[in-house]
């Protein structure tokens, strides 16, 4: 009982959430088409910073895309694990501060 109260409340927000992972294809197709750059990265090249770069390490999914997958779906999971690892963040803060 308490498991359908608690979807029926999240149920606009896990509709956005799907919306905006089913969407992700679609922006990595477009900021392509465009040719649409990161703006830190742009700074960085435009000041000459990117002649000094170095990677500690490559990050959870570079670039957002898996080597050797398909772009687009690549960008669905980078999607799906963007918004898990956000809302699993903001649970656990959310936990923390209510005990407080």
């Amino acid at each position: 009982m308490e498991l359908k109260e608690g979807l029926r409340k999240w149920r606009k927000v896990l509709f956005v959430i799907a919306v905006m992972i089913l969407l992700s294809p679609f922006f990595a197709w477009a900021a392509e088409v465009v040719g649409y750059a990161e703006p830190l990265e742009s700074a960085a090249e435009h000041l000459g910073a990117m002649e000094h770069e170095y990677a500690i390490i490559s990050g959870l999914i570079p670039d957002y895309t898996i080597p050797g997958a398909n772009p687009y779906a690549s960008a669905i999971v980078a999607g799906i694990v963007g918004c898990l690892i956000v809302l699993g963040l903001g649970l656990i803060m959310g936990k923390v501060l209510q005990r407080k």
